[in-house]
């Protein structure tokens, strides 16, 4: 097996150090890069190639979300897995906007980290509770209306396969979940997902879940009883 590539940023030594002893003893995990600033990241990514990148938000020259932007507008981008030690609302839909596959706080324990470090770099979003419970609230603020319209735009380029595939997504389920909910291969499933990123223009699930919340299709989810 392929060991995932990992590149480490973190502006303090101590969390660096951490998270290397922390990821070090993962077998199927290899950190090929370590960095203390944001404006590093473009170099070492080009140098080393990392699969995932973890990397905290406050750093002194450029910020996690701002590295995050830079990065995930390159061609074959790393996924990036945000570290913080709270969790800010803007922050977070900053996050999930600019493509971040994950968000993680400080004090999760360290087989979670390790943990979603792999699901990323399976292709997989993640999303704790907290962030789920932020998105739904931000779907319900005073600029709901506007978005929900320029959202549903948006989705109105999928067929109605692909659309409940997006909202299957949206709601965190997995492609073998799906699969089983909307009785088809976990292959077709894929392609459905590979289809709705490309027509969205997209980086990952968690973009499509992001613009399923902002559509309520979610909320209509959840009136019908499913």
């Amino acid at each position: 097996m392929t060991a995932i590539r990992l590149l480490l940023v973190d502006d303090d030594p101590l969390v660096r150090a951490g998270l290397s002893f922390m990821m070090g003893g993962a077998d199927d995990i290899e950190i090929v890069g370590e960095a203390a600033d944001g404006a590093e990241v473009e170099t070492l990514v080009d140098r080393t190639r990392p699969d995932v990148v973890l990397m905290d938000i406050r750093m002194p020259s450029v910020d996690g979300l701002t590295a995050t932007e830079r990065l995930r507008g390159r061609a074959d981008a790393p996924q990036v897995v945000l570290l913080t030690t709270f969790h800010a609302d803007e922050q977070v839909l900053r996050a999930l906007r600019a493509g971040a596959a994950g968000f993680v706080l400080k004090d999760t324990p360290p087989a979670q980290i390790v943990d979603a470090v792999r699901r990323v770099a399976a292709g997989d979003p993640v999303l704790s509770p907290t962030v789920t419970r932020q998105l739904m609230d931000h779907a319900a603020d005073t600029a709901a209306d506007t978005r929900r319209a320029r959202a549903r735009e948006r989705l109105s380029a999928l067929n109605d396969r692909e659309r409940e595939v997006a909202v299957a997504v949206g709601r965190g389920l997995s492609n073998a979940d799906i699969a089983a909910e909307l009785f088809m291969s976990v292959a077709t499933v894929k392609t459905h997902v590979s289809r709705v990123l490309a027509k969205l223009d997209l980086n990952n699930r968690v973009q499509i879940a992001l613009l399923a919340y902002d559509a309520g299709l979610l909320e209509e989810v959840e009136e019908d009883g499913h």
